[in-house]
């Protein structure tokens, strides 16, 4: 009942509502100290992340260069020098410096992800004693690029760098 003694209408209710007052808004930053945490060790595993992508990126130049190198090279010997170069960049020179011939192709094989196929490891051993100007076929050509880009370097390389 209202103050005439009439019954209150549904209208006259509705007609004394008030606004309800806007709630704070709500921060952004983070209220409890497990998220500064979480944001800490997501900031040191990206920093750690890029520190070993740039000590990989910055050990393996010489394969960028060598695969350079490849591209610009016109005859077996050059490609065979290349080879060489690489691999003693990236492996001990005492593992490196002294393999010819069988051994020499050997460890291609061996550091290498997949065996350095016979013809052009045969091509490769006969590049000193053929026509300087030969150029090396497509095969040794792949090959050697492929052995550049995927061999695997010893942890003497990896320690050192």
């Amino acid at each position: 009942m209202n103050e005439d003694g009439a019954p209150e209408s549904l209208v006259s209710l509705i007609g004394q509502l008030v606004e309800p007052p806007l709630p704070a808004p709500v921060p952004l930053t983070p209220q409890t100290w497990g998220w500064a945490v979480l944001l800490v060790l997501v900031l040191a595993l990206a920093a750690c992340g890029l520190w070993r992508w740039a000590r990989a990126y910055h050990a393996n130049a010489y394969r960028r260069e060598a695969l350079g190198a490849l591209a610009q090279a016109g005859t077996t010997a050059e490609l065979a020098v290349i080879l060489r170069r690489a691999a003693l960049a990236g492996f001990p020179r005492e593992d490196v410096a002294s393999l010819t011939g069988t051994a020499w192709i050997a460890f291609l094989d061996r550091t290498g992800r997949r065996a350095f196929p016979q013809a052009a490891g045969a091509e490769l051993r006969r590049a000193p004693y053929r026509d300087e100007a030969a150029a090396p076929s497509p095969e040794l050509r792949a090959a050697a690029a492929h052995w550049l880009r995927a061999h695997r370097v010893t942890m003497a390389r990896e320690a050192r760098a």
